[in-house]
């Protein structure tokens, strides 16, 4: 999701509510703690230099029961990370702490913001040798396999 879009799905909403990838929802009394640009220069294995930026919101539970984050408020968070960061319409990042900082994409679901799981890539697969997709084996080679390998077969 983009900074745009989640501005517009503010404006819609009375109360702010994010969903974890487990379907749990993050207690309503969390604290956005940060609001910046990531930015990460880097080299991939293929020896392509890369550059990417994000929006990173960092979501924070305190023992604050009583505070509840209004869509309002954080649109003007929004805004003044834009103004004073320089904030362009990027790819919003979620961090949110579990038993380590957890880094999440972000969707919509109508009424929650949903977390949702980032993986891990090889970006320069052509350059590695990785195949596109696993081998297969037949079934028949398993037979073969274990056929040769039973007792009184010869192999052993």
């Amino acid at each position: 999701m983009k900074l745009s879009e989640i501005k517009e799905k503010l404006k819609s909403l009375e109360t702010i509510a994010f969903q974890l990838p487990n379907g749990n929802l993050v207690p309503r009394h969390f604290h956005v703690t940060e609001v910046g640009k990531v930015t990460k220069d880097f080299i991939d294995c293929g020896g392509t230099v890369r550059h990417e930026e994000v929006v990173n919101f960092q979501l924070w539970e305190a023992n604050d029961y009583d505070h509840r984050l209004h869509p309002e408020k954080l649109i003007k968070i929004i805004a003044l990370s834009e103004e004073v960061l320089n904030i362009e319409d990027l790819e919003i990042e979620v961090e949110y702490q579990g038993d380590t900082i957890g880094k999440y994409n972000l969707d919509f679901d109508g009424s929650n913001f949903l977390l949702t799981s980032k993986q891990t890539d090889c970006l320069a697969k052509d350059n590695c040798g990785i195949p596109k997709e696993k081998p297969r084996v037949k079934l028949s080679d398993l037979q073969k396999i274990s056929a040769c390998c039973e007792p009184n077969s010869g192999c052993c």
